[in-house]
């Protein structure tokens, strides 16, 4: 064998072993992104899990306070109207606006309820507030989780040289679950004056 032979067949060589690399680190990274996007995905249907029995469990309060409170109709409105919004939004985008919507007339419900003693009082509705109040938790640490999925997923997303792979396979961007209202993500002042 001549040298200009052994040359060619050392080049051709190494761009097969180029090759086969570069097909394996394509197929690596592509699998990535999708456990990335399936992560990320099982994280919004969990959080929609815990959202889902929240809307259950609305109505139920509304009628308990809709008993004690007679002329708060356009609260208790309010509140189902922003839960029937919720249920009825078909992207994570229109989930978030909702949800702070939701937040908020619940607060409104739990002030009125502030007015009525005996409603306060109620064992029916303290149970349901509690019930509430443990699903708000586990509402607010599945964001968390789903939050920390979509941050992996889009930070892989757009760094190089995975971003070419996304670009090729149009991974799409995901986006953050985030508080909307400026005003809630604002401390409260706390005075005991």
């Amino acid at each position: 064998m001549s040298a200009g032979v052994i040359a060619l067949l050392v080049v051709a060589g190494v761009i097969v072993l180029i090759g086969i690399i570069l097909v394996i680190w394509i197929v690596a990274t592509y699998n990535k992104f999708i456990r990335l996007r399936n992560n990320a995905d099982e994280a919004y249907s969990t959080m929609d899990v815990y959202m889902k029995k929240r809307y259950d469990l609305i109505p139920n309060l509304v009628e308990t306070v809709k008993g004690y409170a007679k002329h708060e109709e356009k609260t208790l409105e309010g509140v189902m109207q922003a839960r029937y919004s919720c249920m009825s939004a078909n992207t994570p985008e229109e989930k978030a606006k909702y949800e702070n919507m939701l937040s908020g007339t619940l607060k409104s419900l739990f002030a009125v309820s502030e007015n009525y003693p005996n409603l306060k009082a109620d064992q029916n509705f303290i149970d349901l507030q509690n019930s509430l109040k443990v699903l708000e938790d586990e509402i607010a640490n599945s964001r968390k989780y789903y939050n920390g999925c979509v941050k992996t997923y889009n930070i892989k997303r757009e760094t190089f040289p995975s971003n070419i792979i996304a670009k090729w396979f149009k991974f799409e961007k995901k986006v953050l679950f985030e508080i909307e209202n400026v005003e809630e993500r604002v401390a409260p002042k706390v005075s005991f004056n």
